[in-house]
């Protein structure tokens, strides 16, 4: 997987990167198929903004998340983007493999 942490009017330090890096090692179980992953970090006026892009093989996701904190919105971001995953990883699951449901004829 490729991986890419930018920051726009804000420097990534050494400790946000193994803090991100961290928190995508759960998202590494639940997506086999992750090619490519886009970290962008930002500060507007105190409001700290988080974006990630997760390039799927078949489908592109976009999350982002504004917090207080660039800590809880990293954990927010990580949260969702495991969700979006999960749901997708669902969704894209054979329909038809799933057995006709049997009705009872008396």
């Amino acid at each position: 997987m490729n991986l890419k942490i930018t920051g726009l009017n804000f420097d990534v330090t050494d400790a946000i990167r193994q803090h991100v890096t961290a928190k995508l090692e759960r998202i590494n179980r639940h997506a086999g198929n992750l090619i490519s992953m886009t970290i962008t970090l930002s500060v507007d006026k105190q409001r700290n903004k988080a974006e990630a892009d997760a390039h799927l093989s078949g489908k592109d996701l976009h999350v982002e998340t504004v917090e207080d904190d660039m800590y809880a919105a990293i954990d927010i971001l990580m949260d969702k983007l495991d969700r979006a995953i999960i749901k997708h990883k669902e969704k894209s699951g054979n329909v038809r493999a799933a057995p006709a449901p049997q009705t009872d004829a008396e």
